[in-house]
């Protein structure tokens, strides 16, 4: 490939409630733009609804859906938690939505499958503020659960692997200052991180994703991963300042409200810089997060051709 390879993703809302409707709906998005890369993105709660939580689609620009129900409430409740089952439930639905997808999509184009961390799991079992208050006033409650979410999550990548996926987009919400500071994130966030990033160890196409502001860029040092991607446009560090100090492969450089708001001109313009930024090497073009699901299709066409349009 003679140019920058170019992945864009976004939710699916309703068609993610089952494995035959997130797999169409994701290789429709495919076939649309021949993307480089295949993020599967299903609802968050994937994950977590073989534990009883319920959520809602309320009509979110992002495409998320909203949570009508928790099954944290209370300290003891995280060590009732139990491993989940693979063999059934919402995580087997999303190993099958894999298998339909790599029978369809060769395998000169990777496929990814979204992971939230631990903490981003517990998270949204508990809500975001009694988690965090778990955690700074019941710890060892809370490092219980962590185990076991780690363990779940541990077994479902092995069980990606079993698909025939190339990676995962590993999800990380809480390294960021505004929420932990950074010791807190070392103890709560990143032994469990590691849990579940040995077991992604084979393949051979991971993404860490860092959400949110005030990031903290530097524990990427206790990671073995490939690409990193997080809200460049938003938040530090710049394309720029990232490639100083990660040897690895940048993914960004698209700012979701030129996505949404701008025109292709404009897509393209800074598509060019951003490719500028990084030195023209091991960058995909994408955006921080999800493609909202209102971005205008040329919008995203514009993205997907901007490095073929500048080579004419």
């Amino acid at each position: 490939m003679d140019r920058p390879p170019v992945a864009l993703w976004r939710h699916f809302p309703i068609d993610d409630q089952s494995p035959e409707t997130l797999a169409a709906a994701t290789l429709h998005f495919q076939e649309l733009y021949d993307f480089d890369l295949v993020k599967v993105t299903p609802a968050s709660s994937f994950c977590l609804t073989d534990w009883g939580v319920e959520d809602r689609w309320s009509g979110n620009y992002e495409g998320t859906r909203e949570y009508t129900k928790r099954v944290i409430h209370a300290p003891a409740d995280w060590q009732k938690l139990n491993l989940l089952n693979l063999k059934k439930g919402h995580l087997a639905q999303q190993i099958e939505c894999l298998n339909r997808l790599r029978k369809e999509i060769g395998s000169d184009t990777p496929i990814i499958q979204t992971v939230f961390n631990p903490l981003a799991q517990a998270k949204n079992l508990a809500g975001s503020e009694l988690m965090l208050t778990h955690l700074k006033q019941y710890p060892d409650e809370i490092v219980f659960g962590l185990q076991t979410i780690a363990e779940s999550t541990r077994r479902f990548v092995e069980a990606c692997m079993e698909a025939g996926v190339d990676g995962i987009y590993y999800a990380i919400q809480h390294a960021q200052s505004r929420l932990l500071r950074l010791e807190e994130y070392k103890t709560f966030g990143i032994p469990y991180d590691l849990i579940v990033l040995e077991s992604a160890r084979d393949f051979w196409c991971n993404m860490i994703h860092l959400h949110g502001d005030d990031i903290y860029f530097s524990i990427l040092e206790e990671f073995s991963v490939s690409i990193v991607n997080w809200h460049d446009q938003e938040t530090k560090p710049s394309l720029t300042e990232a490639r100083n100090t990660f040897d690895g492969t940048l993914c960004g450089g698209m700012n979701i409200d030129t996505l949404v708001n701008g025109t292709p001109d404009q897509v393209i313009a800074e598509a060019r810089q951003a490719n500028e930024q990084t030195g023209n090497r091991k960058f995909i073009l994408g955006t921080g997060c999800v493609v909202p699901i209102k971005t205008p299709p040329q919008n995203i066409l514009a993205a997907r051709e901007a490095y073929e349009i500048a080579d004419h």
